[in-house]
């Protein structure tokens, strides 16, 4: 068994507790919270009796094998090398630093502390996304690459209203691109390297972070094109277009339905059964790393994380948009 111990207690952590436990080898064993009050609350909602509201306490305690971090990303880097540093394993949200700089950092103390450190970036282990990798071929030379994924936010309400919600606060490293413009640029990563060029605009809030934004990626023979958003909404699907066809996917957050639609114009449905908690493949990843000794992920890769993160830091550039951490 694999102990695990979660810093933060929202709803992303308890989905990956759900996803989580249908692994064998999962355990959760400790809750960690600013305090003491909602680390109980959490933890007796998930039948975790050990909790800590110091994380150096939670570190040094002995007992957890693994974290999982999913507290604000301006805090993810700090994080994950202090537990890193006491030779626990880390499977941290995406994005996994604030920039490029802080995740460099991520992957030197795993190196000299001999600990897997891993993006939690769950599309890329999905059943429909290696459907993806295995029948690209099919679409000939591909030419084009888009990804959309614009969902309002149900804190931009809240916002307008003259509010601060963490999600709309430069001081935590948020916004559209952090939140969900990394769906889109870790696939197109992942599936086809590093770009040539990048050009980025967004549109900025008062806040100082962006609530909308496109980038145009250029590669030697092909083009991508990225929208993303969290004051709009919509239900464009992606698509990888290839001289023989096109490549139809929906929800490229994690691929629900996937088919190929050829000049010819025959269809061929590749969606491929699914488990609805979709974090547990990258749980599972996680774990079976751990157990075979290796300390990075051949699906997220150092490098491809560290990519995405360049991406993100240059369409940053050309917004105007500047985190503390920066």
């Amino acid at each position: 068994m694999i102990r695990f111990g979660v810093v933060g207690t929202n709803w992303i952590t308890d989905q990956f507790i759900e996803s989580a436990r249908k692994v064998s080898d999962f355990s959760l064993s400790a809750v960690y919270s600013r305090t003491e009050e909602r680390a109980a609350e959490f933890a007796a909602k998930h039948g975790v009796s050990r909790t800590f509201t110091d994380l150096g306490t939670m570190a040094d305690s002995g007992e957890i094998d693994a974290v999982y971090i999913a507290s604000p990303n301006s805090l993810h880097a700090e994080q994950s090398i202090l537990f890193m540093n006491k030779g626990i394993h880390v499977l941290c949200e995406k994005p996994a630093a604030s920039n490029a700089g802080q995740f460099r950092q991520m992957v030197e103390a795993a190196a000299s502390n001999h600990v897997l450190l891993m993006e939690a970036l769950k599309s890329t282990f999905l059943p429909n996304f290696v459907a993806i990798e295995q029948n690209l071929h099919k679409l000939g030379k591909v030419r084009r690459y888009f990804a959309s994924y614009c969902q309002y936010s149900s804190r931009y309400d809240a916002y307008k209203q003259g509010n601060l919600p963490n999600a709309f606060n430069p001081q935590f490293s948020n916004g559209a691109l952090m939140d969900l413009g990394i769906y889109c640029i870790y696939p197109m990563v992942a599936l086809f390297g590093v770009p040539d060029e990048v050009k980025a605009t967004g549109v900025m809030l008062d806040s100082g972070v962006d609530g909308e934004g496109s980038i145009l990626l250029k590669y030697a023979d092909m083009e991508a094109v990225v929208l993303y958003s969290k004051i709009t909404e919509s239900s464009l699907p992606s698509e990888i277009q290839g001289e023989n066809g096109s490549m139809i996917i929906h929800k490229i957050s994690q691929p629900q339905k996937v088919e190929i639609r050829m000049r010819d114009g025959t269809v061929e449905d590749i969606t491929q059964p699914q488990d609805p908690l979709t974090m547990r493949y990258e749980v599972e990843e996680f774990i079976r790393l751990i157990q075979s000794g290796r300390l990075e992920s051949g699906v997220n890769t150092h490098a491809r994380s560290l990519a995405a993160l360049e991406i993100m830091d240059e369409a940053r550039r050309q917004m105007g948009l500047v985190f503390p951490a920066d």
